[in-house]
């Protein structure tokens, strides 16, 4: 549902903005990119299944190199999650890093970014729950919210 209104978004307390992606860089090396294609919507998939894993939301975009941005309750519960043996993080990163690793046939990258209350702003307008707008609460982006140096509370 797109709200036709400018909003902001808020989280209670700290997170995490996680993103993630990577890079095809011989494409004609479907066998070895695909794999790795196909390894993050199950991931996403199991990670849906368990709301107390801490994933709040994400976003994706594709093409060469792709990016999804994930926002996390926390940093413990992302490294937790990547470190549980019965999850299926692991079983694709020794996957990957048996067929690929360092050879340059895909390219893969994360950043972690851990957020503390008033450490970032928001604006959404004409826009559908995106982005931080989707894993936290939207409110109108008036009085006390109707600009950024207001949302960062300068």
């Amino acid at each position: 549902m797109m709200h036709p209104d400018r909003l902001t978004a808020t989280m209670e307390g700290d997170f995490v903005v996680f993103l993630i992606g990577m890079r095809v860089n011989r494409p004609w090396k479907i066998h070895k990119w695909l794999p790795v294609v196909r390894a993050m919507p199950r991931m996403l998939r199991e990670l849906a299944a368990l709301p107390e894993s801490g994933l709040l939301s994400y976003e994706m975009w594709f093409g060469r190199t792709t990016i999804m941005v994930q926002y996390w309750r926390s940093s413990e519960q992302l490294l937790a999650y990547a470190s549980n043996r019965n999850a299926a993080h692991l079983p694709a990163w020794k996957a990957f890093n048996q067929s690929v690793g360092t050879n340059g046939d895909v390219g893969i990258w994360h950043e972690t970014y851990k957020i503390a209350p008033g450490a970032c702003e928001t604006i959404y307008a004409s826009m559908p729950a995106f982005g931080l707008g989707k894993a936290g609460l939207l409110q109108p982006a008036s009085g006390k919210r109707g600009s950024a140096r207001e949302r960062f509370g300068l």
